[in-house]
């Protein structure tokens, strides 16, 4: 628009400052959080079990070292559930047949309203308590080694994700759920097949006594104990190989060698 004088406006020099017209103006933080896309769970947890179908043979020697430790803590758990039915039954030839498979026990029978509380102190001895930590320490160390070859294996996916724009959390998540999942998965057969054992076992010592008298919420509780730490094994097994696969910078995972 000319000036009253009838002069043009004169145009914007080099060093002329150009005022911008007042608005919202986002900060950095707001900028970068808005750019943020989280992919739902559900999408993470496909995500997952179609890397465990990819590594079905990776992800077997996990589950099955896991298999086997927790079929041996629930072989354990049902073999003393087995034994303290017989004794509550109070039938003298099956205490005295506890008392030769190894069981300590006194020789004569408590009173009657003493029988349940002795039968509940019966457990495993020290010698299997001890053998029990020690393969479920195994079947640990086992579960992180595994886990740090598959990051070692899936140094480019995880690069190639983490360009696309994953967060750190995402990574996190996508190494806990498959742990989770093949915790849940071997630890339910591994405690199944142990309750298994344990009362085949009795019934080969004991007769058939040992699976009339056992108590069958005592073998459940013996099938969720057994299931939580086995799937609390797998995750803590992979606490520390999902960390660093989330840390990793994208550019390091790109140049990795397959």
């Amino acid at each position: 628009m000319p000036h009253a004088n009838g002069a043009a406006p004169a145009a914007p020099g080099p060093s002329s400052p150009v005022t911008l017209p007042p608005g919202p103006r986002a900060s950095g933080q707001d900028a970068k959080i808005a750019r943020q896309v989280v992919l739902p769970f559900r999408m993470s947890l496909e995500i997952s079990l179609k890397s465990i179908r990819v590594r079905f043979f990776r992800s077997m020697v996990t589950v099955a070292s896991l298999v086997l430790a927790v079929a041996f803590l629930s072989f354990i758990l049902s073999g003393s559930e087995v034994a303290a039915g017989l004794l509550r039954s109070g039938d003298p030839a099956l205490r005295a047949a506890l008392i030769e498979a190894g069981f300590d026990l006194p020789a004569m029978a408590p009173p009657a309203g003493q029988a349940a509380a002795e039968a509940a102190r019966l457990g495993a001895g020290p010698k299997e308590r001890w053998i029990v930590i020690l393969s479920l320490l195994v079947c640990t160390v086992g579960i992180v080694n595994a886990q740090l070859m598959a990051v070692t294996e899936r140094f480019r996916e995880i690069g190639t994700m983490k360009c696309l724009g994953a967060l750190d959390r995402f990574i996190l998540r996508l190494f806990l759920l498959e742990a989770g999942v093949q915790g849940l998965a071997g630890s339910l057969v591994g405690a199944m097949a142990g309750i298994a054992a344990g009362l085949l076992t009795g019934l080969v010592r004991y007769g058939t006594a040992a699976v009339a008298q056992v108590s069958v919420a005592g073998l459940g509780r013996i099938l969720l104990v057994s299931m939580a730490v086995g799937a609390g094994l797998s995750l803590l097994g992979v606490v520390y190989p999902a960390v660093v696969a989330a840390r990793m910078r994208p550019v390091e995972a790109m140049r990795a060698q397959e």
